[in-house]
Parts: structure tokens; sequence; C-alpha cells
């Protein structure tokens, strides 16, 4: 049974101009979804949808065989946790704090949090290199470390299923690849699914790289254009049509590794 699916969904901000219509997707247990497509195509407005902030104008989403509008707020917390593109610093809580904050919904009405979950995460902050970090304030890290504190949290969250909305978009190369890293051993040693929204195309081929089950869903025109893995979905003549760049993708001698080299905008020739 998928984790998630997404059944001939459909939506719009007006009732007027559809933002993407007839998308058909689904992420299984123990796999990686990354969906890409150009600026304006829909992505992040498909993110909300699965997330419930955006009503579908037509179309399902299915959460393990359920529709999602039927779930409780603590049924879908236990299914699914979020990692945003950015996050807004407010008041200096800890990151101790702020990564409990992951376990909410498993405490009852106004109850402070226990030890287990503190524990729990704890735990969380150790899965994404932050041991140690437990009592600095969260509004004095780098954008990098933040970012890890929001997935420590959403790891905290102990849901099937992450939703990330561009997770890397302001990181350096290195905040990048521990990112990666982490949602690679998520993946590989946890068996969590992940729907990931990237306009960084070689993180695909780096999931597909590092033996991660991955598939790319390429948005586009206000719809789904297709879906495979990334081999399958990111090759020269599929970027040059949905991106209008000239691409070369670039192996390793031995072939283990792949990656896009971008080499011109079609537009500018």
């Amino acid at each position: 049974m998928a984790i998630i699916e997404v059944k001939d969904a459909a939506f719009s901000y007006d009732g007027k101009r559809m933002i993407f219509e007839h998308v058909g997707l689904q992420a299984a247990e123990g796999e990686i979804l990354c969906i890409i497509g150009p600026n304006g195509c829909g992505k992040s407005t498909l993110i909300d949808c699965m997330l419930g902030l955006n009503k579908l104008k037509a179309g399902q989403i299915f959460i393990s065989g359920r529709e999602a509008e039927a779930l409780t707020p603590r049924e879908f917390a236990e299914q699914v946790a979020y990692v945003p593109q950015g996050h807004r610093t407010t008041f200096a809580y800890t990151v101790l704090d702020i990564v409990t904050m992951g376990r909410t919904y498993a405490s009852r009405t106004f109850a402070p949090p226990g030890k287990e979950q503190r524990k729990i995460a704890r735990e969380a902050l150790k899965q994404v290199g932050l041991s140690g970090f437990e009592d600095r304030e969260y509004t004095r890290l780098s954008g990098g470390e933040l970012q890890l504190v929001m997935i420590a949290r959403a790891i905290a969250q102990q849901s099937r299923l992450l939703i990330m909305d561009e997770p890397t978009a302001h990181l350096d190369f290195t905040h990048e690849l521990n990112v990666m890293e982490v949602i690679t051993r998520l993946v590989k040693e946890q068996g969590l699914s992940i729907i990931m929204a990237t306009h960084f195309l070689n993180q695909a081929y780096y999931l597909e790289n590092a033996g991660a089950n991955t598939r790319v869903a390429l948005m586009n025109d206000g719809g789904l254009a297709m879906t495979g893995t990334p081999s399958q979905v990111l090759t020269q003549e599929n970027l040059e049509q949905n991106f209008c760049i000239i691409t070369e993708i670039v192996e390793s001698e031995f072939g283990e590794r792949k990656y896009i080299l971008p080499l011109r905008n079609k537009r500018s020739l």
C-alpha cells in the first residue's frame, strides 16, 4: 500500500486559472519521491495540498489508504511530518525545546513534555549530527544548522512520511550535503518515505547514486509530465523540453556516479 497517493488532483486559487490538474502520484514505504519542475508549475502548491493547507478543486489524497480529509489532526501527525523551505525564528527557545515540539501531538492536552519525549528529541538531534546543541538558542543558529533542527523536529514526530519543500534552498554546499546524507539514512536505515520538492535536479541523482529507492515526478504546464527513476526522467531531451536548457549527463569512469552539467540556456540561442 502507498504511504500517500494523489488521485486526479486539480487546484486553483481563484476558481478560474488552474495551477495544476489531473495530477496522480504516490510514494511507497522506504521511497523518496522528488517533485521537480520549472518555477510556477505548482510544486509547492501541491505540497500544501498534501498537507491540507490547500483544498483541492478536484481529486483526492489518501494517507495509508485513508482519505486525508477524514483524518483527525493527531492521526495526520502520526502519519505525516513537514519540513518547510524556511523558518522564521521568534522567541529564543532552546534547540531541544524546538525539536521536542515535534512530540506535541503525542502529549496530553496542556501537559509539558516528559522525559521520554525529550529522549526522543535528543535522539533525533543525534541523527542529524547536532548532539551538543540541545541548550543553544535556536535564534542564534546558522541557516544550515536551523534547517537541520527542523529536520530533527520532523524526525522526532516519528511519522511514516516526511514532506519537504525545498529543504536545501538556502544552504551552502556543506549543509546541503549534510541534509542529503540525513535523507539517505532515513530512507535506507529506517524505511521512512520522503516527498521532496526541489530545484536542485542533481539531488535526485545523488540519492539514486547513494542507493536510496528514488523516483522523480516532473511537473510542467499545469500538470504532471512524467514519473520514473532519475535516470529515466532526467535525460538531456527531457531537460531541454521542460527547462529549456542544453545539458550533458556526466558519468564517472566506472558509471557509479551521474550528474547533470548545464551548458547553456536554449532561449539564448
